[in-house]
């Protein structure tokens, strides 16, 4: 008899794998993760294998230039988070800022008083932590060294690919972003970007890649790279130095958690936005807001009210924890506080209160992995907002991050800039825990759409018992920065009407806008996969 198919709800099945699943938002770069699997390597070596490729066949999201975050629990059972995030300069005080910035006749008016911090340039680019990131992991975790894990990534850079539609599209960024020499000739191909289907190569950042294949990440803290990332940021008005560089370090903290349902969700502490999607979580389930049909207005009103409350409070508290004290969003007590004010109406005087709203539809590229030992990883890998800063190191085919947006130049808000200082970091992997053999590495992409993507495939999964494809191809709703809460055109189903009679301000908004979404699990031994389509998603076993 033929399978009832309709039941999975699905465009697609999940995928199964007997010895190891890789998801990511790039086919090519899921092959790099398989191959490390197949010649003997682990989940994390799969994750920076991966991650690696992912910089350069889809280099619109991620790069050397940028920040690792990973959430994992090891086939012996520990749970763990890796932070790879670089702070601002030493010299980087928001007066040395507002000067600088009123003297660049790009930025809009000459009173350093009056001026804010832009979304790129210099004064946007922080530490990068990929490169220490990723040796970080294989030396802990893993059994090859990046000697092995970056030939995949070093053979699309030199051998080239060709560049799908969804990455051929954000590529025509770098036209506009683009102004020195440096960044056109690393990334852009008669000064335009590649056309769809177009085979490229990126033969600057190969070379970066071989050398940090041979040196580790000592070249791009310590060597000549280090070197082309200070002068390239010096020359644009910027105060990177390579003691800025040589003094980074990977942090392994605590992870923070909640259980919900019976589910404990695992997220990044601060500095990182992860407690958002906690607190969300927690007076979600004060609310009930998972007891209602999965249809019903009211199930998408409560979570997006819990998910306003939890924003207003991380947006208002979660900085670099060595620089201020944060308060215990993710706890059952202040939970319970906030749900109370929550009604049956839309609260309409509500705003993330974010340094630059412009970070709000940043994207980045997630994956997950797991392996027969138990193994199971979420890796999150970006500049912030596709090419960050606009500025390339050198000949190194480096681009910069432009994470440093993040920051104030308020000197009274929670995430003013300071030297040394981490700012706010909406880079989320997530981690949950079903039973005691029973893990998922999980994430969803795009800025603030992350936390928000958390919750709804938690709840998806634990709340309405949904299998993994389905929990990611669900249609998904966003809470807005201007306070509209946009639903996905083939989700609406009536629900926008009925949602604006709750007080919602809806508008649709296209399905990209709405993160890509990556999951691996582990399930007494069974491994399987999912991945959804708003990118250019791709799952595979073996």
């Amino acid at each position: 008899m033929d399978p009832d198919v309709d039941r999975f709800g699905s465009r697609r099945s999940t995928v199964y794998g007997q010895r190891g699943v890789v998801a990511t938002s790039q086919p090519l770069a899921s092959e790099a993760g398989i191959e490390v699997l197949r010649d003997g390597g682990n989940a994390f070596d799969a994750a920076v294998a991966t991650a690696a490729a992912l910089n350069v066949v889809e280099p619109t999201s991620t790069g050397l230039g940028g920040d690792v975050f990973a959430l994992y629990r090891t086939a012996d059972g520990e749970v763990g988070a890796m932070r790879a995030c670089g702070g601002a300069p030493a010299d980087a005080t928001i007066e040395n800022a507002r000067e600088a910035l009123a003297a660049d006749d790009d930025i809009d008016g000459d009173d350093p008083s009056e001026v804010e911090m832009p979304m790129t340039g210099a004064q946007t680019v922080t530490v990068p932590g990929t490169a220490r990131g990723w040796e970080a992991t294989t030396e802990r975790f893993g059994e090859f060294g990046l000697d092995r894990l970056l030939r995949p990534a070093i053979r699309y850079a030199t051998e080239g690919y060709p560049v799908s539609e969804v990455i051929a599209d954000a590529w025509t960024h770098g036209e506009e972003l683009f102004e020195s020499d440096h960044a056109r000739e690393a990334y852009l191909f008669g000064g335009e970007s590649p056309a769809v289907g177009q085979e490229v190569t990126l033969p600057r950042l190969g070379e970066s890649l071989e050398l940090i294949a041979e040196e580790g990440a000592d070249a791009v803290y310590e060597g000549e790279i280090a070197e082309a990332i200070a002068a390239e940021v010096q020359a644009a008005g910027g105060f990177m130095t390579v003691d800025d560089l040589a003094a980074f370090e990977v942090e392994w903290p605590e992870p923070v958690s909640t259980t919900y349902n019976g589910a404990e969700v695992y997220e990044l502490p601060p500095n990182n936005q992860g407690l958002i999607a906690l607190e969300a979580l927690n007076v979600a389930a004060e609310l009930g807001a998972g007891e209602y049909d999965y249809d019903s207005p009211e199930r998408v009103h409560y979570f997006a009210e819990a998910l306003k409350v939890a924003f207003h409070d991380g947006h208002r508290y979660i900085t670099d924890p060595s620089y201020e004290e944060v308060p215990p969003l993710a706890s059952a007590e202040w939970a319970e506080r906030r749900a109370t004010e929550v009604g049956e109406t839309a609260n309409r005087d509500v705003s993330f209160g974010v340094p630059d709203a412009n970070a709000e539809d940043a994207d980045t590229v997630l994956l997950t992995v797991a392996d027969e030992a138990g193994n199971v990883v979420s890796y999150i890998n970006s500049r912030f907002a596709g090419f960050g800063s606009g500025l390339v190191a050198g000949e190194t085919g480096i681009a910069l991050q432009n994470r440093g947006a993040s920051f104030s130049l308020d000197p009274d808000h929670p995430n003013r800039l300071e030297p040394g200082k981490r700012p706010f970091h909406t880079l989320i992997p997530g981690l949950v825990r079903f039973d005691e053999d029973d893990w998922a590495a999980f994430g969803v992409m795009g800025g603030y759409m992350q936390p928000q993507g958390h919750v709804q495939v938690i709840s998806n999964l634990v709340d309405y018992g949904m299998p993994l494809q389905r929990a990611l191809d669900e249609p998904r709703w966003r809470y807005r920065e201007t306070g509209e809460l946009a639903l996905e055109p083939h989700g609406d189903g009536g629900t926008a009407a009925k949602l604006a009679r709750k007080g919602h301000d809806v508008l649709t908004l296209p399905p990209a806008m709405f993160g890509g979404a990556q999951i691996a699990r582990c399930r007494d031994g069974v491994l399987s996969a999912a991945t959804e389509p708003r990118k250019d998603g791709n799952a595979q076993g073996y």
